[in-house]
């Protein structure tokens, strides 16, 4: 008795489904393209990541290469560059997301407490619209910049009398960090700053009434209202940010260092992903290159998981 309530328990749910996609027809077919994408371009390539586990072979293939087990993580694990490649892919994230994850936050407040549609529509346009440049041009804006000859930022220096001489920045390690970090955030931070009015936007008008009637000025409305209304967009994004703490980049990395030829910025700017770059691709390690990157992802995971469950502990806020 039991297994027939089951079965038509769950004849039910399928007729539920049905009725459902049949009654958002349209809405599901506009998903189709994104799950597609997914498909295509994040879960079938996963068959690849079985080379991790070989000494793979390019003319034998998946199925005819041997397989090595652990071997490509632990020959990975015990090369020399790997703690100055960690500390590099770290360092370098912590600062993107220490530097880089307010600055759009802080950039949306701005640009809500601007009075004049006009000016608020011109600034925000200005702001975002270098996202749209490829690092290419941008890597191209900034050699220029930083150029000894006649660059732009050493003619300012030597007009103000800081430097004698100009100073090829993008040779010296102790600058690198702080170019590329720079060079991110103002790539990004309008972009960004996007997401974040649009959540502004969807705060009850009434409540800046209230709190105008209450006497609370504009520094106030924006601290006890907008910032806790944004709130649980400023969570998500920040879990996100942290499981992609491994993540450093990789194309910025690579030109601003020249496609990686700049052996001088090599101790400083090498990260996991040009690592994988440069010995998978460039000296053709497959399997050794897809453990390393595989590492990384299984870290991503981990992190976002950890940081997903802090924030459901503490917050209201979290991805699932």
């Amino acid at each position: 008795m039991a297994t027939i309530h089951g079965s038509t328990e769950r004849a039910a749910n399928r007729g539920s489904l049905l009725r459902r996609f049949l009654r958002q027809w349209d809405l599901q077919l506009m998903a189709i393209p994104g799950i597609l994408f997914i498909l295509v371009f994040a879960y079938i390539p996963m068959w690849g990541l079985l080379i991790a586990f070989q000494e793979y072979n390019l003319f034998l293939g998946v199925r005819g290469s041997t397989w090595v087990g652990l071997d490509n993580f632990r020959l990975f694990f015990d090369d020399p560059n790997f703690w100055n490649i960690m500390r590099n892919t770290i360092g370098i994230s912590v600062l993107k997301l220490v530097f880089g994850f307010p600055a759009p936050i802080l950039l949306a407040l701005m640009i809500n407490e601007i009075l004049s549609m006009r000016f608020k529509r011109v600034f925000q346009t200005i702001s975002y619209l270098p996202h749209f440049v490829s690092w290419v041009i941008v890597s191209g804006l900034v050699f220029s910049l930083l150029s000894t000859d006649g660059g732009s930022f050493n003619m300012a220096l030597q007009g103000l009398g800081l430097i004698e001489q100009p100073v090829n920045w993008l040779s010296q390690p102790r600058y690198f960090w702080t170019i590329l970090v720079s060079t991110n955030v103002w790539k990004g931070v309008g972009f960004g700053a996007i997401i974040y009015l649009a959540a502004i936007a969807s705060i009850n008008p009434e409540l800046y009434d209230a709190a105008s009637v209450d006497g609370a000025n504009r520094f106030r409305q924006m601290l006890l209202i907008t910032l806790p209304g944004i709130t649980p967009v400023i969570v998500i994004f920040l879990i996100l940010n942290i499981s992609q703490i491994l993540n450093a980049g990789f194309e910025d990395i690579l030109l601003l260092t020249n496609n990686g030829r700049n052996a001088i910025l090599r101790p400083v700017s090498e990260v996991i992903d040009t690592y994988v770059f440069r010995v998978g691709i460039q000296h053709m390690r497959f399997s050794y290159a897809t453990a390393a990157g595989f590492f990384r992802s299984v870290v991503s995971v981990l992190l976002l998981v950890m940081a997903n469950s802090i924030s459901r502990k503490i917050s209201d806020s979290s991805l699932w």
